[in-house]
Order: structure tokens, then C-alpha cells, then sequence
């Protein structure tokens, strides 16, 4: 029997007639589902969010890398659709689970939506299947979580179906690497999940990496994202320390070592750190090594330090408007950027949405510049984006730079402020006095 289902499934994936299913279609799903749909195999995504699917079934993109065009051309061609409804699983011969992992307010590993979307499956469960876990997760979450609720259908991984890890590796705003471009590790609970992954993935991706389990897959995502984290967090601390030693210029220091053309790789300092994944892996992983009697010391001071560094930028800002005159309470402060990073609309535990939180109430008025982050929610409260004029900047107590987006005119910035503070550097001249930045002080 095994081998017919192997064989089926094979053929399906060669000639692409394989139906694909994607769960989850956000800033992993949605590029992973057009890439499929590209390769002409019939996809699916699932959603229970009403406007993610109405907007794919009207090929209008909601996302930053995935252009409408590319959406629209797939959907218009007939392969790629989506919808509500669970019940299409029953039809699909490779489902891939994109749902999101967040973590509680005690930072614990929240996998509820990845239970969820196994349960789904399982109530319209055949023979044959390939489902492929695409969310970031701890260690032994597919074989732990996930396979026992498949198993419980009565069918055996490896026989009758079969299981995957396959970590996502999405690095929003990146032109170079895409869903396409980036290799995939795979790691089956069987050596023929595994080469079944691998196959279907070497359809539509460059380069596919097999290793030998879900849980070294497992591991390695969370190692890529916490080798980032822990030298953001070294960076962030060496900026504080020359912040508090004074005339030892952070941004300098870091170009001076990046000159070393071996054994250095420079990282930068900022008011914290965002998206999904960075901050919240070393949380995901401190967690799973605590079952283990492992305490996870370095890694959870790297998140500690990275988290505390919006904290760091709130009271920097309140002392310089306090040295140049200007109460907090009664201090107007411009935002500039929104999103966690710079050239994309993704907001995800962006460090700027903590700050503004932080200044909330704290300062008489707050406005914020950001072209791809037309509405936030601060504290319960709507913000909209102003559009950067002279007059904006003018009005403003002190403009504060926590997302250096390259569409802005910093040179309008810097003419037209009272002071600044540039969390990124984005302006880079040290010797204009009102000019404030993070990890240097003048004396």
C-alpha cells in the first residue's frame, strides 16, 4: 500500500497535478501560495480572515512581496483561489500549515493555531497525504503536537500519510531572496516524508537541504533567528555603554571593525528589535530547554536587552528635551517610521509602535510619517499617517527617527527640525548640534 501512495503522490507532484493547500495565508502563506500557483499546480489558501481571502479571489495583494500584478495573474489563470472553508482539505494532496505562532503574555509558546489547523485536517483526512509545517516553532512540535492529532485518525505517518518541517525563511522588503531564490531545509518524520518534501519543493525553489529530522529543521530556524538576536542585543549594549561613556562614536566603531575582511560580521544597534520571528524564537526556545532542566541564560539576556532598548530611546529623548528646555509633558513629538524595519509595511512588534505606547500620555502630542503604515493603534487609540512637510517638522518639539524608510527626505529633516534623535543613523553628521544620536554622545 505504501508504495502506491508513494508512487501516486510522486507522479502528482512530477506533472504537477498534485492540489496544493496552503492554511494561513499572511506574509508566509500568501508568497509561498503565488510561487505554487506559478508553477502551475491547482492551490488553495485557507484563511479565517473574511478580507485576506476576498482580496486573493480579487487578486489584490495585501502584501508587500507580492505584488498585485503576480497575485492577479495567478488567480485569473485559475490556479490559485481561496477560501474559508476547511472542507477543501478533503481534496488536497499536499496542505501546507502557515499559520502564525505568537507567544503569551508570559512568553510562553502559543502553538494554538497550529493545533487548530492539524484538527481541521483531520476531520477531512484521507490516505496519501503530504502535510508540510511551514510556522516557526520549538523543537518537537511536529512530532509532539502535530503528529499525535493526525495519528489519531487511525492512520500511520510514513504508511499511510506523511509529515514534514519545513521552517520559513521570509525576510520582508527582500528583492534578492524570495520564496524562490531562498533554499528550504526539510526534515521528515521518515526518510520518505522527507524525500517526498523535498521533491515537491525542488519544483519551485532552487535549492532544497534535507536533513535527517522535523527537529534538527526545527532547531536550525530558531538558530538562525537567535544567532540575529544575540549580536543585535551585543550591539544595542555596546551603544549604551558609549552612550554613557561619551565621545566614543558606536556607529563608527562597528565601521571601523567591519574592515576586518574575516571573522567579523557587523550588526547594528536600533530602538529594538521587530517582526515575528527575532523576538520571538529565543522566547520559543528558552521555553522547550526549561523541560529539559536547561536554563537558556545568554539567550534570554540578548531578548531581555533587545526589549529593553524602546525603554532605553523613551528616556534619551525626555533628557534631551529636558537639556534644551522642554518639559515632556508639554513636548510635540514626530515619529518618523512606523514599521519595524525599513521599506516594508509590516508593523509586527515593530519597536516604533512600543515607543509611541511608551510616550502615549507622556507628552502632549504625538504624530507619526509613515507611507506604508497608513493606521496604527496606540494604547487603544487611532493614529493616522501625516504626510512629512516643513511645517509637520517645524511643529514638532524634537523628531524622533525609529524606521529610516529611504523615501524620506532627511535633508528636509534636518533643515526644518528643533532636535532630533536618530535611533538608525539615518542621518549620519555628527557636528550639527541639534542632531542626537543613539550609542554616541558628545561632550
Amino acid at each position: 500500500m505504501e508504495r502506491s501512495l508513494v508512487e501516486n503522490l510522486t507522479e502528482k507532484i512530477v506533472k504537477k497535478q498534485a492540489k496544493v493547500a496552503i492554511i494561513g495565508i499572511g506574509y508566509v502563506g500568501l508568497p509561498l501560495a503565488v510561487e505554487i500557483a506559478r508553477n502551475n499546480y491547482d492551490t488553495i489558501g485557507i484563511d479565517i480572515d473574511k478580507n485576506k481571502v476576498q482580496a486573493v479571489n480579487r487578486g489584490q495583494s495585501f502584501i508587500g512581496d507580492v505584488s498585485t500584478t503576480e497575485l492577479a495573474a495567478v488567480v485569473k489563470k485559475g490556479k490559485l483561489r481561496a477560501t474559508t472553508k476547511y472542507e477543501v482539505c478533503r481534496d488536497a494532496d499536499i496542505i501546507n500549515i502557515c499559520v502564525p505562532t505568537p507567544f503569551t503574555p508570559s512568553k510562553d509558546p502559543d502553538v494554538s493555531y497550529i493545533i487548530e489547523a492539524g484538527k481541521s485536517i483531520a476531520r477531512y483526512f484521507k490516505p496519501g497525504k503530504l502535510i508540510i509545517l511551514r510556522s516557526t516553532t520549538y523543537p518537537e512540535t511536529t512530532e509532539k503536537i502535530l503528529l499525535p492529532i493526525l495519528e489519531a485518525t487511525g492512520y500511520k505517518v510514513g504508511k499511510d500519510f506523511y509529515l514534514s518541517f519545513t521552517p520559513e525563511r521570509i525576510d520582508p522588503g527582500n528583492r534578492v531572496w524570495t520564496t524562490r531564490t531562498t533554499p528550504v531545509v526539510v526534515g521528515g518524520v521518515t526518510p520518505k516524508c522527507t524525500e517526498l518534501t523535498a521533491l515537491f519543493y525542488r519544483q519551485f525553489v532552487d535549492k532544497v537541504v534535507p536533513v535527517s529530522s522535523p527537529r534538527v529543521a526545527e532547531m536550525s530556524k530558531l538558530l538562525e533567528n537567535i544567532f540575529r538576536s544575540v549580536n543585535i542585543a551585543l550591539v544595542n549594549e555596546l551603544a549604551r555603554m558609549c552612550d554613557r561613556m561619551g565621545n566614543i562614536d558606536i556607529w563608527e566603531v562597528i565601521n571601523a571593525a567591519a574592515t576586518k575582511p574575516f571573522g567579523f560580521m557587523p550588526f547594528y544597534p536600533g530602538p529594538g528589535i521587530g517582526g515575528h520571528c527575532i523576538l520571538i524564537d529565543p522566547y520559543y526556545l528558552a521555553w522547550k530547554a526549561r523541560e529539559f532542566d536547561f536554563h537558556s541564560n545568554f539567550i534570554e539576556l540578548a531578548a531581555e536587552t533587545n526589549e529593553a532598548m524602546p525603554y532605553f530611546v523613551v528616556d534619551r529623548l525626555f533628557e534631551i528635551l529636558g537639556t534644551n528646555g522642554v518639559a515632556a509633558k508639554k513636548a510635540k513629538v514626530l515619529i518618523i517610521g512606523a514599521a519595524f524595519k525599513r521599506n516594508v509595511e509590516d508593523t509586527r512588534h515593530s519597536p516604533a509602535i512600543k515607543v509611541m505606547e511608551l510616550l502615549e500620555g507622556k507628552v502632549q502630542k504625538i504624530d507619526y510619517v509613515d507611507p506604508y503604515v497608513p493606521e496604527i493603534q496606540i494604547n487603544g487609540k487611532k493614529f493616522r499617517a501625516k504626510v512629512l512637510t516643513p511645517g509637520l517638522i517645524r511643529q514638532a518639539d524634537c523628531v524622533l527617527i525609529l524606521t529610516d524608510h529611504s523615501c524620506f527626505d532627511y535633508d528636509l529633516i534636518l533643515r526644518e527640525s528643533k532636535l532630533i534623535l536618530d535611533t538608525r543613523n539615518a542621518i549620519n553628521r555628527r557636528r550639527v548640534k541639534k542632531l542626537y544620536t543613539l550609542g554616541y554622545r558628545r561632550q
